[in-house]
């Protein structure tokens, strides 16, 4: 009975004014492209994730399809415009890790250091949470400051680090995974 509800609670973090005329709003396949190219930042970048190849519209939408209503997606927008993206998918793929939801957070190169992230992420954990999830986890580069930094803001704990996890343009790198759990899911006992 309590996950019933909580799935039909409206999100209120998604209602909220925001900053700076940025609105926060769940993702649509609608924003297939704007995402593709905000992550295309990132992958170019080589700061934030190991893809080295370029994401298509087509692949972030069925990647909008396959979580849509069971793990969260968000997007920042300022007039009509997407500037940023948040979202989670499956942690793995056996049955008793359907409550936790690995997680991304772009934001637009234009847009960095303006608020997005926190907006994002604050609107990702609740939207999570409706959604029944009791855990986000994350893996961050251990160089990457800002997203190490806005995820302690949010309440992620750092739990470890994976030394050499995967090769970057020819250099292992090590990865920081975050961890934040929501306690109102834990007594969930299914989904």
């Amino acid at each position: 009975m309590k996950q019933r509800c909580q799935r039909n609670r409206r999100n209120r973090a998604l209602e909220r004014p925001n900053v700076d005329g940025i609105h926060i709003r769940t993702a649509s396949v609608d924003d297939a492209a704007a995402i593709a190219e905000i992550y295309n930042q990132g992958i170019e970048e080589r700061v934030a994730t190991f893809e080295t190849e370029r994401r298509s519209a087509d692949h972030q939408r069925a990647w909008l399809k396959a979580i849509a209503g069971r793990y969260p997606g968000v997007v920042a927008q300022i007039d009509g415009e997407i500037i940023g993206w948040a979202g989670a998918g499956p942690y793995r793929e056996r049955e008793c890790y359907r409550g936790i939801g690995e997680f991304s957070m772009y934001v637009r190169r234009d847009w960095r250091g303006r608020g997005v992230g926190d907006l994002l992420v604050a609107a990702l954990i609740s939207e999570a949470e409706r959604l029944g999830l009791w855990k986000l986890l994350s893996r961050i580069f251990t160089f990457n400051e800002a997203s190490r930094a806005l995820c302690r803001k949010h309440g992620f704990r750092e739990v470890g680090v994976y030394e050499k996890h995967a090769r970057l343009d020819r250099r292992w790198l090590d990865v920081v995974i975050v961890e934040r759990l929501i306690s109102a899911n834990l007594n969930v006992v299914s989904l």
